[in-house]
């Protein structure tokens, strides 16, 4: 077990959580930091329950979009498969471990039903005491077991815990963690309807994958002795232990898919780019050795180490993930950047002006691809505005000025042959010169004219380059119209 092996094992529930993701990043991490580290994908659906119909493409696509290609997965095979829990029970797997374990003397045969012990359980709850459930089909024989069993009664296999002394694991984040035996349940292995319970099948099939780190949420913390204590009954290597923090919404509550919270999906058809995304989790609980924050995924399977993941939540920040995706988007060639926008331009604007050119408009304002709707807006439909817009201190701009300002644009540009984005910032410069005032007195109110928005990607030249003269001189008219009413 030297070569370094990790699995990343989501359930196919729905779509994919943000701190799921985070997980699968750092097992990717874990592996591709060294040469010959292998990424495995594997699918936990042994809780028929609680599965979505197309939840598993889901996975695939998610890890494909963000650059997480496994080595080894159900949909590519490998040498130790299956790859998916519900075929790998098929085969009897976790049964035959489970009564090998009662075998071993870790593991016995319970005739209780989960029903009765629930119901002892919450009797201890409203009693105020902690529950301990004391199984008294321990004492039973093998020729008692074997004949309860073909009279057709129902039975789980719990695990055994002997409740002297303590258990300890070491943790990669946490560091040496202790716990007494007698705070530990002896938790069912295998239900009566034949399935293993999360926590045996991930021991089993760790196991039989040659896993050698295991990276998850500290929620596993707790379970982490008794899966310690199966390894130990059969026998076997245990992995090393990587157990993170959590992604916090804010300091007290967890980000959460039932709560509603943002899975990867969402973030994406808001406009967020899965590398950008990748990115911003990956800091997201691990501190680099550098002050720099804008990684590629190489540059990630360089600088990751386990060591520097701290033990504290980390709160998801929508804002600085919106920088960094600004940051991603603003990097990019205006060809690249160009076809990455041009659906959301076709969407937003049915006429018919040069994409290009809008592209360039949007490159270095737009944060959120999702933004540009709006942004874009007053191309297809003129808004109607109140004059108050032109009203600006810093622009020393007011609706009186605007008005002598737009009368004199409007003139200049009538005249105006070249309608180039070069030609116009000459044409409109030279007119504040001629009037002898600051440039925000005529452009400001030029470019409110012509969008009749305080708030655009781009300025008064750029938008009238764009929107060419016929639409531009009717907008300066119907605006100037509008400030002489």
């Amino acid at each position: 077990m030297s070569k370094v092996r990790t699995r990343f094992a989501p359930s196919p529930t729905g779509y994919m959580h943000i701190g799921n993701l985070r997980t699968a990043l750092y097992e990717y991490l874990v592996a591709k930091k060294e040469e010959d580290g292998v990424f495995i994908l594997r699918i936990e659906d042994t809780d028929q329950g609680r599965l979505v119909e197309g939840a598993t493409d889901i996975i695939y696509e998610t890890m494909k979009q963000c650059g997480l290609f496994h080595d080894e997965g159900p949909d590519i095979g490998g040498n130790y498969g299956s790859y998916v829990q519900s075929e790998r029970m098929a085969s009897g797997i976790y049964k035959e471990y489970a009564w090998k374990l009662v075998e071993l003397g870790g593991a016995h045969v319970c005739f209780c039903s989960e029903e009765d012990i629930e119901a002892q359980r919450q009797l201890a709850t409203a009693k105020g005491v902690s529950f301990k459930f004391d199984d008294p089909c321990k004492n039973l024989s093998k020729e008692e077991i074997d004949a309860r069993i073909a009279a057709g009664e129902k039975y789980v296999i719990r695990q055994n815990i002997n409740p002297e002394g303590t258990t300890s694991f070491d943790d990669e984040v946490y560091g040496t963690i202790t716990v007494e035996n007698s705070t530990l349940d002896e938790s069912i292995l295998l239900k009566s309807d034949g399935f293993p319970t999360y926590n045996f099948a991930n021991v089993i099939d760790d196991h039989m994958m040659e896993i050698t780190h295991v990276v998850r949420g500290n929620e596993y913390l707790s379970s982490t002795p008794k899966y310690n204590l199966l390894y130990e009954a059969f026998g076997w290597e245990k992995p090393i232990y990587v157990h993170c923090p959590p992604v916090m919404k804010d300091e007290h509550h967890k980000l959460s898919k039932r709560n509603g919270d943002a899975s990867f999906q969402d973030l994406v058809a808001k406009g967020y780019l899965p590398e950008a995304i990748i990115n911003y989790i990956a800091l997201l609980g691990w501190s680099p050795e550098t002050d720099q924050e804008i990684y590629t995924l190489e540059e990630l399977k360089k600088a990751f180490n386990v060591k520097r993941i701290g033990t504290s939540g980390s709160i998801f920040d929508i804002e600085k993930l919106k920088w960094m995706n600004g940051m991603y988007l603003r990097n990019m060639t205006p060809e690249k950047y160009h076809e990455l926008v041009l659906p959301y331009i076709k969407e937003a604007v049915k006429a018919d002006y040069d994409t290009v050119q809008i592209a360039e408009i949007l490159h270095q304002r737009v944060s959120v691809l999702g933004e540009i709707n709006e942004m874009l807006d007053f191309f297809d439909n003129y808004p109607a505005y109140e004059n108050d817009l032109y009203n600006n201190k810093k622009m020393k701009t007011n609706p009186e000025v605007a008005l002598s300002s737009l009368k004199a644009a409007r003139e200049t540009l009538a005249v105006t042959e070249d309608w180039s984005q070069a030609n116009l910032h000459d044409v409109l410069m030279n007119l504040v010169q001629t009037l002898g005032i600051k440039n925000g007195q005529l452009l400001f109110p030029v470019r409110i004219a012509l969008t009749g928005k305080a708030f655009t990607p781009g300025g008064a030249i750029e938008i009238a380059a764009i929107l060419g003269k016929e639409e531009s001189l009717k907008r300066l008219d119907a605006s100037i119209a509008q400030l002489e009413a």
